[in-house]
């Protein structure tokens, strides 16, 4: 698969393609799904699928700190959308000259002249241009003039509910860990590279491996029990905290995972967690004694979970 960052770096071999848009937040079973139907199209029409995606997110860019949690890191979108069989990912800066586009020049401009596009799925709520005043009515009309067709992808639903980026950002945070997997169609994993943190583990006999959200919030919070991948060709089990850390006065949400029973620097390394069970919600201490306690206790649940449970390799 081919990795495009900006309009700019577009190729005359990218003109003529099947194509969607959209965040692909957590890559869900609805996703998955408008890809399904984008290899077909694919197949029958003998073009490349492209998708495009924005980097912030549209509700980032709009909203800092209030935007919606971030379910999946661009790395991780391209995985899962590489694993799906996409030829082409063009990621766009969402900044304020690109926010300014209107539709008709985005449609035209982009999709028209630089991408040539034969086949657009795109969901039925897709807004898109300056002022969202694009919808799928105007691209169907601007698709019937150009010549390209523009289909609305149907809406999965689980026992009556729509599967949506929101349902598992809510399933998520109200520790309905399952009922995520099952929307996601995957367990939920959160990647990124290990920093150097403040060796606060370290100091009281649990070093762990740091990842910085930088700035970004993520829906999960507390204790969990992981899987932990990137070190080896199979994951490790560990015990993870994700939150702002009150006990030493952390400000930041912050992932710091301890791996069980091995000790291994992973700094600079990427790992990706995958989340398998909530041990308890995150607490202040009033002391890093009392810390210290909690943790051991902790890692033995961690450890009768693990001894009841297989591991299993879990892939994109």
């Amino acid at each position: 698969m081919e990795f495009i960052r900006g309009i700019y770096n577009l190729q005359p071999h990218h003109h003529g393609c099947i194509l969607t848009i959209g965040n692909f937040d957590g890559f869900h079973r609805g996703h998955q799904a408008i890809i399904a139907e984008l290899r077909a199209q694919s197949y029958s029409r003998g073009l490349q699928i492209i998708v495009v995606l924005f980097e912030p997110q549209p509700q980032e860019y709009f909203f800092g700190k209030d935007a919606p949690a971030r379910l999946t890191r661009l790395r991780d979108k391209i995985k899962y959308l590489e694993t799906a069989g996409v030829d082409v990912v063009l990621c766009i800066a969402f900044n304020k000259k690109f926010a300014s586009i209107n539709a008709h020049t985005f449609v035209y401009d982009l999709l028209i002249k630089k991408l040539g596009v034969h086949f657009i799925g795109i969901g039925d709520d897709f807004r898109f241009g300056a002022r969202r005043q694009g919808d799928f009515d105007m691209l169907f009309n601007m698709g019937q003039q150009a010549g390209f067709e523009v289909i609305k992808t149907i809406t999965y639903t689980e026992g009556g509910r729509r599967i949506s980026s929101t349902a598992v950002r809510e399933a998520l945070k109200n520790d309905r860990l399952l009922e995520a997997e099952m929307l996601l169609g995957h367990p939920y994993r959160i990647s990124g590279r290990v920093i150097y943190g403040d060796a606060v583990g370290r100091t009281i006999g649990f070093p762990t491996a740091n990842i910085s959200f930088q700035g970004r919030k993520t829906p999960i919070n507390g204790v969990y029990a992981v899987e932990v991948y990137g070190i080896s060709d199979r994951p490790f089990p560990g015990v993870m905290n994700i939150g702002t850390r009150p006990t030493v006065s952390g400000l930041c949400q912050r992932l710091d995972v301890h791996l069980l029973n091995m000790v291994i620097n992973l700094y600079g390394r990427h790992i990706e967690v995958v989340i398998c069970k909530k041990i308890r919600n995150e607490q202040q201490f009033a002391s890093l004694d009392a810390l210290k306690y909690q943790i051991i206790n902790d890692v033995q649940n961690v450890n009768n979970y693990f001894k009841l449970t297989t591991i299993h390799q879990h892939s994109y």
